[in-house]
């Protein structure tokens, strides 16, 4: 009887301090909950890291970048944001060749993603142009939004200007405006060859205009790739194209893109080269000149005796081989100078090329 009592007791103690604190926070906390707080929704998606951040920025945090860890980030890459800003620059012409009008391109970021999770952010509608790189064996995505579709539809049917592009939401693409669009394409796909030019000649080429993204799919959903947004203002006109590609697409020019600067040789110094050339010249090489070879069975080479003599098949006027190690180099003949033997070089012995593999 007594336990039973001490447990009420305890039980109404605990109940009187879950009171006090209630009153001192200010109110009564949750039934069953005791001093322990609840998280928002809020505190939980910072936590997780899908709170939007700074418009357009990249940064991620808590189970995002553990996520996201295994991604190789563009910054790795430094050659290829020179090939993007390459490629703003000359879209910037040829746009502007393209539409008769003032035409400005700006780059909004690059980041690296799974293809999959780009995949499910792209906001419809829009249009998906799959292109080839004919060169890597690889493909890549272009997406140019709803905004800018209807703008280059606008400007190159002579729409006027200062006149917002109208937009007719909730319908298929017109026979048109896919027309229209795809010469919008061949035009980016060609400055995008021009921009790869100076680091390895690649020929994009476009195969097919998608409006779902399903019939997009280039590449495994769990794979990385590098995103690229472009800005594209004409007036007051404009809207939005990004270039998608993966990392696989990448991969034969992994090395070229690992570059620091233009040019660069991995692994090569061309000072220390020309340093070692040079001293290669005053290096001393033993030189070995060959009478003749005789080939023997083990057991007479064990079996010789001082005194024995070995009959080799060469005459006095015979040519012999000067060798380098095991390397034939020259031909000549053997005679006498100044009370020395010499050897007189009269031919030198071409490398075959298996030689030259070794």
């Amino acid at each position: 009887m007594s336990g039973e009592q001490s447990d009420e007791e305890l039980a109404a103690a605990w109940a009187a301090q879950a009171d006090d604190d209630a009153d001192a926070d200010g109110g009564a906390p949750p039934e069953g909950s005791m001093a322990a707080r609840e998280l928002n929704q809020a505190e939980i998606d910072s936590l997780l890291g899908f709170d939007e951040g700074p418009a357009g920025g990249d940064v991620r945090t808590g189970m995002q970048k553990i996520i996201s860890s295994g991604l190789v980030s563009y910054e790795r890459l430094p050659m290829l944001e020179i090939v993007f800003d390459r490629l703003v620059r000359i879209m910037s012409t040829s746009l502007r060749n393209f539409t008769s009008d003032n035409v400005e391109v700006g780059i909004d970021n690059i980041i690296s993603l799974r293809f999959g999770d780009y995949l499910n952010s792209i906001p419809l509608p829009a249009m998906l142009a799959v292109f080839k790189a004919e060169e890597w064996d690889n493909q890549g995505l272009m997406v140019i939004d709803s905004a800018m579709i209807y703008s280059i539809v606008d400007v190159l049917l002579g729409g006027r200007r200062g006149t917002a592009a109208m937009r007719i939401e909730g319908r298929p693409y017109t026979t048109i405006e896919r027309t229209l669009v795809e010469r919008l394409i061949h035009v980016v796909l060609a400055d995008l060859s021009t921009s790869f030019d100076p680091l390895c000649p690649v020929t994009f080429r476009f195969e097919r205009l998608e409006v779902n993204p399903r019939f997009a799919t280039i590449s495994r959903l769990s794979n990385a790739a590098i995103l690229a947004r472009l800005r594209i203002d004409m007036e007051d006109r404009g809207g939005r194209m990004e270039l998608l590609l993966p990392y696989a697409t990448l991969e034969p020019v992994r090395e070229l893109l690992l570059q620091q600067f233009m040019g660069e040789k991995f692994g090569r110094d061309s000072i220390w080269e020309t340093h070692l050339a040079e001293e290669l010249w005053h290096t001393d090489v033993e030189l070995s000149v060959v009478l003749d070879e005789h080939t023997m069975r083990l057991s007479d080479v064990i079996a010789l005796r001082p005194g024995q003599r070995l009959l080799l098949n060469a005459a006095p006027g015979d040519a012999v081989h000067v060798r380098c190690g095991s390397v034939v180099m020259f031909e000549g003949r053997v005679g006498q100078k100044n009370n020395h033997v010499a050897v007189k070089i009269e031919r030198v012995v071409p490398r075959s090329p298996h030689m030259d593999r070794n």
